[in-house]
């Protein structure tokens, strides 16, 4: 049975739930430097390779798609395609320094978790004997992080959780992005920009006085 034969609400109540990350995957125009950077210098196992034709669209190149080990059954995977080339807003990707001087382009980016602050060290410590240039630590919230990047330019980051999450994350994400949904909605009806998270704590700040007066 297919799921697009089940009823919706049977659909429903089936309960659905993810159970973690299987794999990432991005393309990579440097095959051997990409292999020994997340083979060697990370120690991550090369567990798998799928070796194929082109297939869609008869542009589809061929292909190989191979996997690295990333712990708890999760794995890394990259796209080399037989005969591509680096896009042009790429080429000077490599080699630049571990910080988001590219928002956009390093929004998109890895994080592996370890345990402890110990870890992270060492995992800075390691990087950094190998000749990789890594960040300082930097804590955000509730995570402290170190970052690097990989040979194509990609931005990866090694973190540790600095507590757990609470109910009172959830309550206060939740509070968070239905006041940005709001502004979000007007600045397009409006033709507003949308540009200061100031509108956001204040729209935030005004939607909790409100709930408070409502429960008094």
């Amino acid at each position: 049975m297919k799921l697009n034969d089940i009823p919706a609400a049977a659909a429903d109540d089936l309960a659905l739930r993810l159970h973690g990350v299987d794999h990432t995957a991005r393309p990579t125009w440097r095959l051997r430097e990409t292999v020994e950077f997340y083979r060697d210098v990370l120690g991550l196992p090369l567990i798998h390779t799928i070796s194929a034709r082109g297939w869609g669209p008869a542009t589809h190149p061929d292909f190989l798609h191979f996997f690295f080990d990333s712990g708890n059954g999760s794995t890394i995977a990259f796209f080399y395609y037989l005969g591509g080339e680096v896009p042009a807003s790429l080429t000077d990707r490599p080699g630049r320094a571990p910080l988001p001087e590219d928002h956009v382009f390093d929004a998109t980016h890895t994080a592996w978790l370890v345990d402890t602050q110990e870890e992270l060290h060492a995992w800075k410590a390691r990087l950094e004997a190998r000749g990789v240039t890594v960040s300082a630590e930097t804590a955000h919230e509730v995570i402290e992080s170190i970052y690097f990047r990989d040979p194509n330019g990609y931005f990866i980051e090694i973190t540790r959780k600095l507590r757990a999450l609470a109910d009172i994350d959830a309550r206060d994400a939740a509070a968070t992005l239905e006041a940005a949904m709001e502004i979000e909605d007007e600045a397009i009806a409006g033709g507003a920009p949308f540009t200061q998270i100031d509108t956001v704590w204040q729209r935030k700040a005004q939607r909790l006085g409100q709930h408070l007066r409502q429960e008094r």
